[in-house]
C-alpha cells in the first residue's frame, strides 16, 4: 500500500461511490504487474460492471463474493468515500437559512411556476422544521453515510429516532454502525439494505443494540453464519429480513443465546431444500412468520416425525417457487398445523391452466386452519363452498372406499364428518350408443333468487324437472348477457358452480344430481 492511499484513509474493505452512480468495495490496493502507478481492485455491487474475479494475467490479486464482479480502477476524484452520519442528516433534513426575516417570494408548486406569492419569516419556519430532535423516522437511503460521530453529539442532535434507514450507504463495519446507534437509545427499526459489510472481527457493545426490534439486511450478501455472529448482540431482535443474499443453506449453528425471532424473511435466495430449512429453524421456537418466496422450492415432503420443527408458524409465504403437486399442500398442513395465512401465487400449482381453476378451492379444503390465502380473507361461506366442492370432486374422481380416498386426500374423513358424505356416483351403463355415454339425467329447477347462505331453502318458480343433459355442456352466460348462476344441491346445502368455462363433468355432475339455476331475471 502506498503512502497516498494511506493518507486518504482508503484501506481494503473501504466502500466507495462513483459519480456514475455505482457502489463498490475496495478489495486490493497496490501495483498490477506490467503497469505503472496505483490501482484499486474493486468488487462492484452491480455485478454486470465486473470483468473478472480478481485474476489478471494468471495472477490472483483479490477474490469476489460474486464471480466476475471485479475490475481494476485508478484512484480518481470521481470516487466518493462518503460522509458522517450527522453531516448526511443535516444535509437531508435541514434547509439553510437565507439570513433574513424579510419578505421572500415563493412559487406555488401546483401552479407550474405561474403563481408567485410573498411570504414573511420563512427562516423561522426553517428553524422549526430543522429541529432534528423532533425526528422519529429518518431515511438516509443513498446519502453515502460512511462513519459515525461522537455518541454525545448524536444523542444531543436526534435522540428520539425510532426508525432509521441507512440503505445504500458506505458503511463497511459493524463497529461504525454501533457508533451511530449508540447515540440513539430509542431506536427500534434499522434498515441496512444494499450494503456490504466486513466479517465481524471483534465484540460489539450490546447496549448499542439493546432496543433494536427490526433489522433489514436485504441484498447485502451476508451469509447466515455472519448474521448469526452479529445477532448475538441484538438480544431483543424480533423481525429480520435477509432477502436476495444468495443464501443456499442455513446450516450454521451457534451456542449463543438465540433471540426470540417472531419473523424471518428469506425471499429471493436459493434455499430450495425444505428439510434442511426446517431443521435449521428448529431452535427458533418463537417463530410465527416465515417468508420463503422465490427460493426454487420443488417439494414439501411428508413430515417424518413429530413434533414439526416449525409447528408454531402462523404466516408462511411460498410464492414464486416450483411446487406442482397437491400432496405438498397435504404435507404442509402437517408441518404447520397452526397455519393461518399462506401465499402461494406464482407456483405451477396455482398458475398452470389445468390446475388453476380449482387451486384456491383445493388449498382451502386441504388446510383447515387457513384464514387468509394470497392476501384474501377466507370467509366461513367460502370455506364451506370449497369443502363441499372438494368432497364432490373426490367422490367423482377417486374410486374405491374410504381407505383409497384417504390415501390421496387425507381430509376426506374429516370433511365427511363435517358435511356428510356426498352422493356416490351411479354406475355407468356399459351398453348403448355413443351419444348415451355422454348423457346424464339430472333434476333442474329454476329459482327466483339465489341462496342467502348455504343452508337456506331456495324459493323457486318452476317445479323440479328431470332432464337429460350432455355432460360436456359448459356453464356460460345467456345470449342476452345475463349472468347465469348454477347451484349444486347437496345433502346439507348448496355449492355454487363458477362460470369459468368448465363442463358439467368437471364439477362432478352425474346422474341424479339436483341443479338449481338462477338467471337474474
Amino acid at each position: 500500500m502506498t503512502a497516498s492511499s494511506q493518507s486518504t484513509g482508503v484501506t481494503v474493505g473501504t466502500r466507495f461511490h462513483i459519480s456514475s452512480g455505482h457502489f463498490g468495495t475496495i478489495k486490493y490496493i497496490g501495483q498490477v504487474t506490467g503497469t505503472d502507478g496505483l490501482w484499486y481492485g474493486v468488487e462492484w455491487d452491480d455485478t454486470t460492471r465486473g470483468r473478472h474475479d480478481g485474476i489478471k494475467d494468471g495472477k490472483r490479486y483479490f477474490s469476489c463474493r460474486i464471480p466476475d464482479a471485479g475490475s481494476f480502477i485508478r484512484p480518481s476524484a470521481h470516487l466518493s468515500f462518503g460522509r458522517s452520519f450527522l453531516s448526511a442528516l443535516t444535509m437531508k433534513y435541514v434547509e439553510a437559512e437565507h439570513g433574513s426575516d424579510t419578505v421572500e417570494k415563493v412559487v406555488l408548486g401546483s401552479s407550474n411556476g405561474t403563481i408567485e406569492v410573498e411570504a414573511v419569516g420563512l427562516d423561522r419556519v426553517r428553524r422549526n422544521l430543522g429541529n432534528l430532535g423532533r425526528l422519529r423516522e429518518v431515511s438516509l437511503d443513498g446519502e453515502l453515510v460512511a462513519t459515525g460521530d461522537a455518541k454525545g453529539d448524536i444523542h444531543a442532535t436526534c435522540p428520539n429516532i425510532r426508525g432509521l434507514d441507512l440503505s445504500a450507504s458506505l458503511l463497511a463495519t459493524w463497529g461504525s454502525i454501533a457508533d451511530i446507534i449508540a447515540g440513539l437509545p430509542h431506536l427500534e427499526r434499522l434498515a441496512l439494505n444494499r450494503n456490504r459489510f466486513l466479517p465481524l472481527d471483534h465484540e460489539l457493545p450490546i447496549l448499542a443494540f439493546s432496543h433494536l426490534r427490526e433489522l433489514q439486511l436485504n441484498s447485502t450478501l451476508m451469509s447466515w453464519a455472519e448474521f448469526r455472529d452479529v445477532a448475538r448482540f441484538m438480544t431483543r431482535l424480533q423481525s429480520v429480513e435477509l432477502g436476495h443474499n444468495y443464501l443456499e443453506s442455513l446450516n450454521a449453528r451457534s451456542s449463543s443465546v438465540v433471540p426470540g425471532f417472531l419473523s424471518l424473511n428469506f425471499e429471493g435466495n436459493r434455499l430450495d431444500d425444505w428439510i434442511q430449512i426446517t431443521d435449521s429453524l428448529r431452535e427458533f421456537t418463537s417463530l410465527l412468520q416465515l417468508v420463503l418466496s422465490g427460493n426454487g422450492i420443488r417439494s414439501i415432503p411428508p413430515l417424518s416425525s413429530t413434533p414439526s420443527p416449525i409447528q408454531g408458524i402462523k404466516a408462511l409465504a411460498l410464492s414464486r417457487n416450483d411446487l406442482r403437486q397437491w400432496q405438498h399442500m397435504d404435507a404442509l398442513h402437517d408441518w404447520c398445523p397452526n397455519l393461518e395465512s399462506l401465499r402461494m401465487v406464482g407456483n405451477p400449482l396455482t398458475e398452470d391452466a389445468s390446475l388453476a381453476g380449482r387451486a384456491r378451492q383445493f388449498i382451502i379444503a386441504r388446510i383447515p386452519s387457513l384464514l387468509v390465502l394470497d392476501s384474501t380473507e377466507i370467509s366461513v361461506r367460502e370455506r364451506t363452498d370449497c369443502e363441499l366442492f372438494y368432497l364432490s370432486f373426490i367422490s367423482k374422481h377417486v374410486p374405491g372406499g374410504d381407505h383409497e380416498k384417504v390415501q390421496e386426500h387425507p381430509q376426506w374423513i374429516t370433511l365427511c364428518n363435517k358435511h356428510g358424505r356426498p352422493a356416490e356416483p351411479s354406475a355407468q351403463s356399459k351398453h348403448g350408443d355413443r351419444l348415451s355415454k355422454y348423457l346424464i339425467s339430472v333434476v333442474v329447477q329454476r329459482s327466483v333468487n339465489r341462496p342467502t347462505n348455504l343452508h337456506d331453502p331456495i324459493d323457486t318458480i318452476d317445479p323440479p324437472l328431470s332432464v337429460k343433459l350432455i355432460k360436456l355442456l359448459k356453464i356460460s352466460n345467456s345470449p342476452r348477457g345475463e349472468a347465469i348462476q348454477v347451484w349444486l344441491k347437496l345433502r346439507d346445502g348448496y355449492v355454487q358452480l363458477d362460470n369459468s368455462g368448465h363442463d358439467l363433468e368437471w364439477y362432478g355432475v352425474e346422474n341424479g344430481t339436483h341443479l338449481v339455476v338462477y338467471t337474474g331475471e
